[in-house]
């Protein structure tokens, strides 16, 4: 089953796409759905259930100067 857009077949319009959201919504197969997809992947490990979200920035800065020579490292290689 599936769409194929790059064969001869119609597509489905929007109207039709949001009645058969509809549908499913309102009998509650949309989360019987995504109920089974989030099991699947707990299953197989493949589930999130928390973190840290992080965010870095990385800037050309001159090296340090707080070694015992009080002298700049010489740049890397």
């Amino acid at each position: 089953m599936g769409i194929g857009f790059l064969k001869e077949e119609q597509v489905p319009d929007a109207t039709t796409l949001c009645k058969f959201r509809k549908l499913l919504n309102d009998n509650g197969i949309t989360k019987l759905f995504f109920d089974s997809v989030k099991s699947f992947l707990d299953r197989h490990g493949k589930l999130m259930h928390g973190g840290t979200i992080v965010d870095a920035t990385i800037i050309d800065a001159p090296s340090s100067t707080k070694n015992t020579e009080k002298q700049r490292y010489l740049e890397m290689p």
